[in-house]
């Protein structure tokens, strides 16, 4: 499961959990360009449940996506991720080191008042 939803002018909730197969993927991603037009300084919040790696169909559809990905991500400025699993939350904090003016930090599933704070700030 994957769903997006606007929350406010500049401001995105994601929620994925269990598998992504390609078909999934593609849907993500056009779902993420169409709800982030017009943004600008936004932040996101992605709340990551029982995930799955995605399949290997999935990471060629993300691989073809990379220009479109770097235009997407140029329009946050932040991105709290709420996982459970450590390795999500660690993966996500490097993922963050890696791109440049984008800030990612990770939280336990149960802190989301801390990650909205954090997204307020």
């Amino acid at each position: 499961m994957f769903t997006i939803e606007q929350n406010g002018d500049n401001r995105l909730d994601l929620e994925f959990s269990g598998k992504i197969d390609a078909e999934g993927m593609k849907v993500a991603i056009a779902g993420l360009i169409s709800k982030s037009q017009g943004m600008e300084n936004g932040t996101m919040l992605y709340r990551i449940r029982d995930f799955d790696l995605p399949t290997f169909g999935a990471l060629g559809v993300e691989l073809s996506s990379i220009p479109e990905l770097f235009r997407l991500i140029s329009k946050f400025d932040k991105i709290a991720v709420l996982a459970s699993q450590s390795w999500i939350r660690v993966t996500s904090q490097i993922e963050g080191a890696l791109i440049p003016g984008l800030e990612i930090k990770a939280f336990e599933f149960d802190q989301e008042s801390e990650a909205e704070a954090w997204l307020a700030e």
